[in-house]
């Protein structure tokens, strides 16, 4: 786009923008969001442009307004999961979609595999993880196996795996997505020949109940962090308008967005894992609505919020851009 278009397209938003205040918090972290991404497209090709100049002192001024005294800086983080990292969805919902969908086959050709192959749940589970749970099949107990040890100590190991492989799904993805695609595999055939191992031993309803208190969020946790992962490796195999440099950088500084945002909800399903699942007697009506309770946070804050927050911040930029009459 030429530099006369852009400006001619955006002149009345950001003069609106500079002489018109902002009447709530939401309203000034809303613009502050636009005039950056309008910022980063003039940084990458108008560099030298008085236009970069222009918006570059218009977000100064958004950002002095957010960050201004000690208080707002603890607004920040707060704007960042309430803001940034919705909108981040909402931007790469396609790679969190094709995610969902690589893990999903990946699952399904895990159970299947288990179904008609005798051998496929021990050669992925191994077979001393196979043997205790048949052990314990045995006994009455299926689920013990997270009964066993200290909850905390439980809780450090477990956490500190997730962590590794969230951040792990992510970098893998610099390797053109392969890696991130290989994680999703090993990640989707391990869930489902652990879960026919189950299903095998008329279990499948229990397990679902028991064990997806926690996996609700773990899995999905695994998922975000793949489309994560292919938004780095998309940033590396089609860069678009920009140069292949600035492609990747903008990728990996929105696939790391995703990542730290998704962390605490890593750390949560850790806390489930290690402390309520262990009950697996506990009432049906409760397991089921832990993992009702989770599965609608997921979609709400992962799918229907950053589309009504898109909506609303579009909206209000028309809105800004209609001359009065």
């Amino acid at each position: 786009m030429h530099e006369a278009v852009f400006i001619k397209q955006n002149a009345e938003k950001w003069k609106i923008y500079e002489h018109t205040p902002a009447i709530t918090p939401d309203d000034v972290a809303e613009r502050f969001i636009i005039i950056t991404d309008d910022l980063a497209y003039a940084k990458t090709f108008y560099p030298k442009s008085k236009t970069t100049d222009y918006l570059n002192k218009l977000a100064a001024g958004f950002h002095q307004d957010i960050y201004k005294n000690k208080k707002e800086n603890i607004n920040r983080i707060f704007l960042f999961w309430k803001f940034e990292l919705p909108l981040l969805f909402k931007k790469h919902h396609k790679q969190l979609l094709y995610s969902f969908l690589f893990f999903v086959t990946f699952f399904l050709m895990g159970l299947l595999s288990a179904k008609y192959d005798k051998t496929f749940v021990s050669l992925i589970l191994g077979d001393d993880y196979v043997n205790m749970t048949s052990a314990n099949i045995a006994k009455g107990d299926p689920f013990g196996v997270y009964k066993n040890g200290d909850s905390f100590a439980m809780l450090y190991a477990i956490a500190k795996n997730n962590l590794y492989v969230t951040v792990l799904n992510f970098v893998s993805g610099i390797f053109c997505a392969l890696g991130t695609l290989y994680i999703l595999l090993s990640n989707g055939l391990m869930l489902g020949a652990f879960e026919y191992l189950f299903i095998s031993k008329g279990l499948g309803l229990q397990s679902t109940l028991v064990i997806w208190i926690h996996g609700t969020l773990e899995i999905s946790t695994v998922i975000i962090a793949g489309s994560a992962g292919l938004v780095l490796g998309k940033s590396m195999l089609f860069p678009t308008t920009f140069s292949r440099v600035v492609s990747i950088k903008k990728g990996a500084a929105d696939g790391m967005k995703i990542i730290v945002g998704i962390l605490p909800i890593v750390v949560v399903a850790a806390i489930f894992e290690s402390f309520v699942t262990r009950h697996t007697e506990m009432p049906v009506w409760l397991s089921a609505g832990i993992l009702l309770v989770s599965f609608l946070f997921i979609t709400w804050y992962v799918i229907f919020y950053p589309l009504y927050l898109h909506h609303k911040i579009s909206s209000s930029s028309i809105k800004d851009n209609e001359p009065e009459n």
